[in-house]
């Protein structure tokens, strides 16, 4: 496989990522907007998505250590066409249950299902491509989930806010269909390891091993997650459930309209992810670890302006252009700052550990989300008339966090010539 292209099954894969996640966008944004629709609760809003993480952090590590130990492709295949299912199930029983008790259960399940799988994908990147192409890998598949998340929160808010959630639901349900048919032709080179016992002890061993390496073996993974748990909790948090409060329940748009508006914020969300992926792509050899806090300050720069326009324009479209505009420019910089640092990761760990390492790297900062969710809920909810308030308290906080993470890159950066690092060879490849 040369470096400057991509392997027949690494396109594949990507395709496959297309589709699933188009399915995923569309579903993940249409039912915790039914339940802001019905209840107009940000504090629900914010427990019920704090909530689906839980699934989502107990199922990581299994995700990562299953995806060292079992074929790669045949979890993908596996999920999708079980994530398929469960979409149909939700259609049969949404006139026979409770629909906030049913949306709730069904979110835990999507999140755990989307634990379990993306230690597999990203494990399955190392394998597919040279060491050369980690950085234009990893962003094709940020862009491919990026892509993804631009058309479906887009087509999912026009459905939605048309003809209700029954439609979104099936669409959604064809996709993740149609994903594991794709995925069936996919070659993703598995080497067996050793069983060792029953799978709680293999758990909790890989578990053990894989905080050891990122503790003692190589503690700049370790730093590199302490900052992603901070930003997750004070940034990823508020954006997650102020974004769909703040335009549905704050603006004073009629609510049709709300939705769909919500649907194209989202859409310049992806829109911003998928440029960052691009740059990510286009200027990977210039993204040093040295300077990865320059473009953690830029994305919790764009967070001030947003603040500022709902205390000036509390009630007109000013506000919304103006955060939609700054949530755009906020996940360009924070996606090309996500995929450098998944690429560092991969590169400082061996092929026999990616999959698990990476696991636990996604559970712990998991971890920071439910909490930030659950907490800003309460605080959108306690400072009703207030909301730019929570937003410029998110963007002090994230500020300071980005510049502290600066001075640590800044650190790293001295004990490695550029980002990818050069020290660590390819082991199990």
């Amino acid at each position: 496989m040369g470096h400057n292209t991509f392997s027949k099954d690494f396109l594949w894969m990507a395709v496959g990522q297309v589709i699933s996640l188009f399915g995923n966008a569309v579903v993940r944004f249409a039912l915790p907007l039914y339940l802001l629709n019905m209840t107009g609760s940000p504090a629900l809003y914010g427990t019920v998505t704090a909530c689906a993480f839980i699934p989502a952090i107990l199922l990581s590590p299994l995700g990562g250590i299953v995806a060292d130990r079992v074929n790669k492709r045949n979890i993908m295949v596996a999920l999708d066409f079980f994530t398929a299912a469960l979409m149909g199930a939700f259609l049969l029983l949404m006139s026979h249950v409770d629909l906030t008790v049913l949306l709730t259960v069904t979110l835990m399940i999507l999140y755990g299902i989307a634990g379990a799988y993306q230690p597999s994908v990203q494990a399955s990147v190392p394998v597919l491509v040279e060491k050369e192409g980690l950085m234009a890998a990893n962003a094709v598949i940020n862009m491919v989930s990026q892509a993804a998340s631009l058309f479906g929160p887009v087509l999912g808010g026009v459905v939605y806010s048309i003809w209700g959630l029954t439609p979104v639901l099936a669409v959604s349900g064809i996709c993740f269909f149609l994903s594991a048919v794709m995925e069936l032709f996919i070659h993703i080179p598995h080497v067996r390891q050793e069983k060792g016992g029953n799978i709680w002890k293999t758990v909790g061993r890989d578990f053990k091993e894989s905080l050891f390496f990122i503790r003692r073996e190589k503690p700049v993974v370790g730093k590199v997650l302490l900052v992603v748990c901070a930003v997750n909790f004070f940034l990823s948090a508020m954006i997650i459930v102020g974004l769909p409060y703040v335009i549905t329940e704050v603006l004073s748009f009629e609510s049709s309209a709300a939705n769909r508006l919500y649907g194209f914020a989202e859409g310049a969300l992806a829109m911003g992810g998928l440029a960052g992926g691009i740059g990510a792509g286009i200027w990977g050899g210039r993204l040093t670890v040295s300077r990865a806090g320059e473009l953690l300050s830029a994305a919790t720069l764009c967070v001030f302006p947003m603040g500022i326009s709902l205390f000036l324009f509390p009630e007109g479209a000013i506000s919304y252009g103006v955060t939609t505009v700054c949530c755009a420019l906020l996940m360009v910089f924070s996606t090309m700052f996500t995929i450098q640092m998944m690429a560092f990761v991969q590169e400082q760990t061996p092929g026999r550990m990616t999959g698990k390492v990476i696991s636990v790297i996604l559970t712990v900062s998991m971890c920071a989300q439910p909490l930030g969710n659950a907490m800003y809920g309460i605080l959108f909810e306690w400072c009703e008339g207030l909301e730019y308030a929570v937003v410029l308290l998110a963007g002090l906080i994230s500020l300071m966090i980005s510049l502290r993470a600066g001075r640590i890159f800044r650190e790293m950066g001295q004990d490695a010539d550029s980002f990818p690092g050069r020290q660590t060879s390819r082991e199990g490849r």
